[in-house]
C-alpha cells in the first residue's frame, strides 16, 4: 500500500508531544482533524496505536515499534525538506565551473585565496576545457566563454571588457627569422597553432584590415589544444604564438616575449559567465561572479 503520510507526521507529532492536543498546535491543526488522522491510520494499519484514558494517550507495543522507525524517517525527511529549501539561497554548498585553462589563469586563480577567505562553505569545483560544454548535461552551475559564443537560452554576464590579441615570439626566434612586416608574412614562419578541443578544428589567426577582420591561413609544425603549452613553446624559441595579449603581458613586460604585428590585430569580445536561468538566484553563484567581477575591475 502507499504510505499514509500524511497521517504518520499526525502520529509522529502525538508520540512525541504526549497529546492530541499538543501534536495539533505543534502541526498548526485542529484536534478534530487530528483525531480523525489517527482514526484513519490505525484503520489502515487494522491496530490501536494509542491506549487513551481521560487523562493521558500512551503508546501500545504496535505503537512503540512504529515510532521507533517513524521517528527518525520523519526527521530525515524534515531534514531533507530544508536542505532543499535552502540549497542555492545561502553561502554554502557546491559550485561546479567550466572554464578554459586561460580564464582561469588569468581571471579565476587571482581571485580564489580572497574568495575562499570570504565564503569556506562553498566549494568550488572547476572542469578546465575550451570546449563549449553543455552545462545541464555534465551537471555544471555556469560557465566562461567569449561573448560571442553563447548559446542563447543561457543567462550571459560580462565579466571582462573585449579583449586584445597578440602575435609573440621569443628574441632568439625573431631575430633567426625575422619581425613580419604584414600578417601575409606570417605565411613564412612557423606558427604555433591551436586545436580546439571540442570541434578539433584550429583555431584561427584573424586580424584587421582596411576592409574589416581576415584570416590568415597560417602553417607550422606545432600543434597543441592549451594555451600554456602555445605560450610554452614560443619561449623556447620554437615559433610565433597567437594569444590574448593579457596573458603574456608579463613576458612581454620582461621581453621573454616580443609582440610582432600590433597595428594589425582585431580584439575579441570579453569574457562573459554564462549559466541556466534556472541558476539566477543561486546564491553561491551570484556571491562569485559578484567577487569575480570586483577582483577583475580592482586589478
Amino acid at each position: 500500500m502507499r504510505l499514509p503520510l500524511a497521517t504518520l507526521e499526525v502520529f509522529t507529532a502525538i508520540a512525541r508531544h504526549g497529546s492530541l492536543r499538543a501534536a495539533a498546535d505543534a502541526l498548526n491543526l485542529k484536534p478534530s482533524t487530528v483525531s480523525h488522522q489517527l482514526k484513519t491510520l490505525e484503520e489502515q494499519l487494522g491496530l490501536a496505536l494509542f491506549i487513551r484514558t481521560t487523562r493521558s494517550v500512551s503508546l501500545t507495543e504496535a505503537g512503540r515499534a512504529l515510532i521507533r522507525g517513524a521517528g527518525p524517517a520523519f526527521d530525515q525527511l524534515t531534514d531533507a525538506v530544508e536542505s532543499a529549501r535552502t540549497t542555492g539561497h545561502a553561502a554554502r554548498g557546491a559550485l561546479k565551473l567550466a572554464m578554459a585553462d586561460h580564464v582561469y589563469d588569468l581571471y579565476v586563480s587571482p581571485a580564489l585565496p580572497s574568495f575562499c577567505a570570504a565564503y569556506p562553505e562553498i566549494e568550488l569545483e572547476f572542469c578546465i576545457s575550451d570546449a563549449l560544454t553543455d552545462l545541464v548535461e555534465e551537471g555544471l552551475h555556469a560557465g566562461f566563454r567569449i561573448g560571442d559564443r553563447i548559446a542563447q537560452d543561457m543567462v550571459a554576464v560580462r565579466l571582462t571588457p573585449p579583449m586584445a590579441l597578440a602575435v609573440v615570439g621569443s628574441p632568439d626566434y625573431l631575430a633567426r627569422q625575422g619581425e613580419p612586416d604584414t600578417p601575409r608574412d606570417l605565411l613564412h614562419h612557423n606558427c604555433i597553432r591551436y586545436r580546439f578541443h571540442s570541434s578539433g578544428r584550429i583555431a584561427p589567426w584573424e586580424f584587421q584590415g582596411k576592409e574589416g577582420v581576415y584570416s590568415v591561413d597560417v602553417r607550422g609544425n606545432l600543434i597543441n589544444n592549451t594555451l600554456p603549452a602555445s605560450i610554452d613553446l614560443a619561449r623556447q624559441g620554437l615559433g610565433l604564438a597567437y594569444t590574448f595579449r593579457d596573458y603574456v603581458a608579463q613576458d612581454i613586460a620582461s621581453r621573454k616575449l616580443m609582440p610582432v604585428l600590433e597595428t594589425h590585430l582585431a580584439g575579441t569580445p570579453g569574457i562573459y559567465i554564462y549559466f541556466p536561468r534556472e541558476y539566477r538566484s543561486m546564491m553561491p553563484l551570484r556571491l562569485f561572479m559578484e567577487h569575480l567581477r570586483e577582483h577583475v575591475v580592482q586589478n
